[in-house]
């Protein structure tokens, strides 16, 4: 005889096999875990969840996340606004923060030229930059895109656009693992990675 889970039991689950990198059984184990803990600590999380839905916004000036407008890397004046910092996601945004050496401004595209995925510049928050370019304070623009297939299209894509607007375009160098995300990589190695950064 084949046992059937509670249905609701059975959506739980599901739910959470829509997280990245949650595959059935590690859903199975979490939802057991949820169903096992005390009921404070299942409505905080699912008040937690429902609140940074809910207050999290991009930011109007470099589409990161945050719940102020703009946001408070943008807001900060010891910022150096020659420097700008283009990253695929708000994740990479703080991998880069933790390594303490940027003093720039930032840039989030949210993703990576993909054609095969349908993703072109379009898509992603290039326009946006371009408009933050017109004010004529950037001096720089470093690209750290992720050092993949999409990341390199990328990265040159944004060389040939804004090369001949007269700015500096450099790439972050490639101490970082090639197929790997910035989000994964240690402080130090990606602390190393920006300070060889070369023009492209």
């Amino acid at each position: 005889m084949v046992y059937y889970y509670p249905q609701s039991l059975t959506n739980l689950i599901e739910e959470l096999t829509k997280l990245p990198g949650i595959g059935p059984k590690t859903a199975q184990r979490l939802a057991f875990h949820l169903l096992n803990t005390t009921e404070k600590d299942a409505v905080g999380l699912a008040r937690a969840i429902m609140t940074a839905r809910q207050k999290t916004r991009h930011c109007s000036v470099c589409a990161n996340l945050t719940e102020d407008d703009p946001c408070p890397i943008c807001r900060d004046a010891n910022r150096d606004p020659g420097l700008l910092c283009v990253v695929e996601q708000p994740r990479d945004l703080f991998a880069m923060e933790k390594t303490r050496e940027f003093k720039g401004k930032y840039h989030v595209l949210h993703g990576a030229i993909s054609p095969m995925d349908g993703v072109g510049p379009e898509q992603l928050t290039v326009n946006t930059l371009l408009s933050r370019l017109q004010e004529g304070r950037v001096k720089e623009v470093i690209v750290a895109t992720n050092p993949n297939v999409e990341g390199e299209a990328t990265a040159l894509y944004l060389s040939r656009l804004l090369k001949p607007k007269g700015i500096k375009v450099t790439r972050i160098a490639h101490g970082l693992p090639v197929g790997g995300d910035l989000e994964y990589v240690d402080e130090i190695t990606l602390a190393k990675a920006y300070e060889g950064r070369r023009e492209i």
